[in-house]
């Protein structure tokens, strides 16, 4: 048997096992009640979130991919506006751009943090730009007041992608304290099970502290309707399910003691590994606190692929977060706009290997991969 043959990425198992109680009288509730669609655990959940994120209105929808597609339709933008995104994300930030005619302009990231910064969003901008969506990735955030600042100078909108960091904390130079995806326009998180608040299907929300554009977002994930069968705007349907609300309902409870548990693997990470030539460790910020919902090193030299294939012959997970920048995507070659030459996001594709990163994971498994990572050759 393979050393690691027990380790996997997430361990969604051992994490249900722990609140199968709870878990399994949420859904049985849910079944008795027979309201499937819109039932009171949608608006339970709804108003759990808000108090746990301070965000004034959380509108649950079908996925993370629909809450940033009702943002960006709720903010009235015009096909041909440009909305700037990093290049070095996952697909669905940039996606949903694209799919309402708008034009992704696309920017360089921070090699340290893996996120969009302020300097490369300046270079992007031009008398076409309406927007920007700084993505909070792997679990730590975009250095927002300075990004704010900016959006306000240029009158533009902030959509901030919260899928990979919900509950991560960012503090401002005067003190105050916002959690991620509070502080823009819009934030759009996701309940992808994996996620670090996931639900057992799909799952996405919005949140904002702006009653109209709340109001406007509500009415565009049910169809364009305020009024059954009166539709003022061009909608789409995307509906949290209940028994999905009542899981994360359930879970949300428990959030930030599964970020702790992150947080500790992820130093655990770290100190075992300092001594080990040839990797370079996610760089953390002192504006922001991070949830690391992805553990991600880079791999210098061009070995991580041989790293990766090292680990898999003894039955160990790691994952490649993103393989191909979003500017060597096919996809996006004829409808987006590049600014510079995008180097870092190419450099990150080719070097970043994440290891196994969830609530469940022990320090026997993590010294697995630990021991195994150190017996490669750098």
């Amino acid at each position: 048997m393979k050393i690691g043959m027990k380790l996997q990425m997430v361990d969604l198992q051992g994490q249900y096992q722990r609140i199968k109680n709870e878990i399994d009288a949420s859904i049985k509730n849910v079944i008795e009640s027979a309201a499937f669609i819109n039932g009171t655990p949608v608006k339970e959940f709804a108003r759990h979130l808000e108090e746990f994120t301070g965000a004034k209105h959380v509108i649950p929808c079908a996925n993370g991919t629909d809450a940033l597609q009702i943002a960006l339709m709720a903010l009235n933008l015009k096909p041909g506006d440009e909305v700037i995104v990093p290049a070095f994300t996952y697909v669905a930030s940039a996606e949903v751009i694209g799919l309402l005619g708008l034009i992704p302009v696309m920017v360089d990231v921070d090699p340290g943090t893996f996120n969009v910064t302020l300097k490369n969003i300046e270079r992007a901008l031009t008398s076409r730009t309406r927007a920007i969506i700084p993505v909070h990735l792997f679990g730590q955030s975009c250095d927002m007041e300075a990004i704010l600042d900016f959006a306000q100078q240029h009158d533009l909108f902030i959509v901030e992608d919260n899928a990979q960091a919900i509950g991560a904390i960012y503090s401002f130079r005067n003190g105050k304290r916002s959690q991620t995806g509070t502080m823009g326009d819009f934030g759009c998180t996701s309940f992808f099970p994996s996620k670090n608040l996931g639900c057992y299907g799909d799952g996405g929300a919005l949140m904002t502290n702006n009653d109209v554009l709340a109001d406007r977002a509500r009415m565009i994930a049910n169809h364009g309707q305020k009024v059954k069968y009166h539709h003022e705007v061009i909608g789409c349907n995307s509906r949290l399910d209940t028994i999905q609300a009542a899981i994360l309902d359930v879970k949300l409870k428990y959030l930030n003691e599964y970020n702790l548990a992150r947080n500790e693997a992820a130093r655990y990470y770290t100190i075992q590994l300092k001594d080990v030539e040839g990797i370079v460790f996610p760089e953390e910020k002192a504006y922001s606190t991070h949830v690391y919902h992805q553990y991600t090193l880079k791999v210098e030299g061009g070995k991580r692929d041989t790293l990766k294939k090292f680990l898999e012959e003894d039955g160990i997970p790691s994952m490649i977060y993103y393989p191909l920048p979003l500017q060597e995507q096919e996809a996006f070659r004829k409808i987006a706009r590049s600014t510079g030459d995008l180097t870092e996001s190419s450099r990150l594709a080719s070097s970043v290997l994440s290891l196994p990163m969830h609530t469940e994971l022990t320090r026997e498994q993590q010294d697995i991969v630990i021991d195994r990572v150190k017996k490669f050759i750098f």
